[in-house]
């Protein structure tokens, strides 16, 4: 009886080996394990972010700040933050659009005073924005993404129209 039952143990393990293989990568499996690490790395930069009324606080305060926005033209022209420096630069796609922010980081780079991004949404234009800011010698301790942008801005009174 304990003969029937290596027998069997000894076939089952057989078979799983034989179906499963013994966990050998292909060269094909490969490239689809490296783009994944590639995008597990993009997905791992961290923004960081100044509140609504952070920032709010730092308007009223007279604190030291750069308030980078980058909304088109229209809506900078129809609503913008008291103090923002227009670029025009959203979407930030394009070099072009990278440009459009090199005077504001030339003028920035020096000191240590926080620069904070507004963009519609506070989402893709401000993180390409924090990016390239910090791909041009900007620290990234002192780079900030307004949380939920512009269309996200609640306190009228420190709006320009």
């Amino acid at each position: 009886m304990l003969k029937k039952w290596i027998i069997i143990g000894a076939l089952t393990l057989g078979l799983i080996v034989s179906v499963t293989g013994c966990g050998k990568t292909t060269a094909e499996e490969t490239p689809t394990q490296e783009i994944a690490v590639e995008t597990q790395e993009e997905v791992a930069v961290a923004y960081t972010y100044y509140t609504q009324d952070e920032l709010k606080e730092a308007i009223e305060s007279q604190s030291t700040f750069a308030l980078v926005d980058i909304q088109v033209a229209e809506d900078y022209a129809a609503h913008h933050i008291i103090g923002a420096i227009e670029t025009n630069a959203y979407p930030v796609k394009t070099e072009e659009e990278q440009q459009r922010l090199d005077s504001v980081i030339e003028a920035n780079k020096e000191g240590d005073a926080p620069i904070i991004i507004v963009c519609p949404r506070g989402a893709g234009g401000a993180e390409r924005t924090y990016q390239y800011m910090e791909e041009q010698g900007i620290p990234a301790e002192r780079l900030f993404i307004l949380e939920n942008g512009q269309e996200g801005w609640t306190y009228e009174e420190l709006l320009e129209k």
